[in-house]
């Protein structure tokens, strides 16, 4: 079973990419991102059982996707679970914890994006509060120099 951010990514890279998906690739993300993310930003795992099942980096900016803004966001990224072992509803339960968190810090707005070309998962963040405000359109510079665009989605917290 999964219990570093890196193999809870690469898990969910081979699932998304089983279906098609063309966004993240295993190995694309080491242990040297994950200890740059929680250096710059946060990462918070979930367990269950003593078992790290799901994990989800919160940033505080994110120009590449939604240039430069106020600072009246949380940009939740890579929300990711091994699907083998999270109790269901886990999504869920990670986004409320970054929206408290956002809240916290006295945002107010929670902030993610999903690739454009995956429906089921816009759908999925729409269910949870979640609403379109933009595009991003694909340019270079995805994994292993890929390029895809990506739907903007923010909550009001």
């Amino acid at each position: 079973m999964p219990t570093s951010p890196v193999n809870l990514y690469d898990g969910a890279a081979r699932w998304m990419r089983s279906r098609g998906i063309e966004q993240w690739q295993p190995g694309g993300k080491d242990e040297e991102h994950f200890r740059l993310r929680i250096k710059e930003g946060e990462v918070w795992l979930a367990e269950a059982g003593g078992v790290t099942v799901g994990a989800f980096e919160l940033w505080w900016d994110d120009e590449p996707a939604w240039g430069a803004r106020p600072p009246v966001a949380g940009y939740i990224h890579r929300l990711m679970n091994d699907l083998t072992a999270a109790p269901p509803g886990l999504g869920r339960v990670m986004l409320a914890q970054a929206e408290r968190r956002i809240a916290e810090a006295g945002r107010e707005l929670a902030r993610l994006d999903c690739l454009t070309s995956n429906p089921r998962l816009r759908t999925y963040y729409e269910a949870a509060g979640y609403q379109v405000v933009g595009e991003q359109p694909a340019k270079a510079g995805g994994p292993g120099g890929a390029s895809y665009g990506v739907t903007l989605l923010e909550r009001r917290l």
